[in-house]
């Protein structure tokens, strides 16, 4: 695959941080994705975000899984360290390197299919170690790399593009950070940056597990029977010549809407989703009122925005541990290593 590079050429009147960097310096490669995808949304949310945390770009670690959201870390601070993990292991790929290095910053993105499907199991335990680290989900309900099968945060009654409508229940990655013990946790929406840039910085500045879960619609699947521009239409109508998909740009929906009050929003194929931002009243420091908001919400058909639960209290993975301060990376092979006799003494309390 090729990228193509971005122009080197920055304004001169362009804002900068306090460490002299603009906007500009914390881009990555020119983005892959469809014309109009969420994913690109959360990526300028990520620059900014950075970018207003004067973050040098050599201390954050950017990591990820599979899939189209495991494929933003590519499009921002390309000058910082990165790691693209099979799926689903993002996270235990992350507690060792967090663990080796405390002193960088690790964000990992990951998707709906990447975190609650195959890697449900490394998102439980990096929770329940408190991981000191930003986790960004872009949920959209579907395997977008794979043509649209349902992902596990689908909602009873998705219709897909082909097939029947979904009839699991959907695991919601809010509710079940939340049961686990998570220390942030956050829900946004793509197009709503006002409301996604401070949340992520806090994530940032949050010392444990902070989760921010973004609602990004999918573009490409909208092209359903009777349409035109199809692939399925493309392909009997059109003389074949090669194996290439055709996706048609989209508008990115954006949203803009008060404290306290529902949006609807309609999506790219039509459909609708209410989102409801919570008010200056929601107390987001009480586990109990949290859970019980969100399922009232929930019932209502409602996906609530906003900082959800917060918790500064619990100590984080290396508060936990007792480890020492200075990085295991930089510590002597000497002082990682036990002696004999100390390995010994070691042993001896497992007898």
């Amino acid at each position: 695959m090729s990228y193509i590079a971005k122009p080197q050429v920055t304004h001169p009147g362009l804002p900068r941080n306090k460490l002299g960097l603009t906007q500009r310096d914390y881009e990555g490669t020119v983005s892959t994705l469809c014309a109009g995808c969420g994913h690109d949304s959360v990526t300028a949310a990520i620059i900014q975000a950075v970018f207003e945390l004067d973050i040098e770009p050599h201390r954050l670690a950017k990591m990820s899984g599979i899939g189209c959201s495991s494929k933003t870390p590519t499009y921002f601070v390309s000058e910082s360290h990165g790691f693209n993990a099979v799926h689903g292991r993002m996270p235990s790929v992350t507690t060792g390197a967090n663990a080796a290095n405390r002193e960088l910053q690790y964000i990992g993105v990951s998707g709906d299919g990447d975190s609650l499907s195959i890697g449900v199991g490394q998102f439980v335990h990096a929770i329940r170690r408190n991981l000191n680290m930003a986790y960004i989900i872009e949920n959209n309900g579907v395997y977008g790399l794979t043509k649209g099968q349902f992902s596990a945060s689908a909602d009873i009654g998705s219709k897909p593009k082909k097939g029947l409508p979904n009839q699991q229940e959907p695991i919601d990655p809010v509710s079940t950070a939340l049961s686990l013990g998570a220390t942030y946790i956050g829900r946004s929406f793509s197009g709503d940056k006002d409301q996604l840039v401070p949340m992520i910085k806090g994530a940032f500045l949050h010392d444990g597990f902070a989760l921010v879960d973004v609602i990004s619609p999918c573009v490409t699947f909208n092209d359903h029977e009777g349409s035109t521009k199809s692939y399925a239409h493309t392909r009997q109508f059109y003389h074949h010549v090669v194996d290439m998909d055709y996706i048609p740009p989209a508008a990115e929906i954006k949203t803009s809407y008060d404290e306290g009050s529902a949006m609807p929003i309609e999506l790219h194929d039509g459909s609708k989703i209410v989102l409801r931002k919570v008010d200056k009243q929601y107390d987001p420091t009480s586990r109990a009122k949290a859970f019980k908001y969100l399922r009232e919400h929930f019932n209502a058909g409602e996906i609530t925005t906003g900082l959800l639960y917060i918790n500064e209290g619990r100590p984080s993975m290396h508060d936990l541990m007792g480890n020492v301060d200075t990085p295991l990376a930089h510590l002597p092979l000497d002082s990682l290593c036990p002696s004999e006799g100390e390995l010994e003494r070691l042993l001896k309390g497992y007898r």
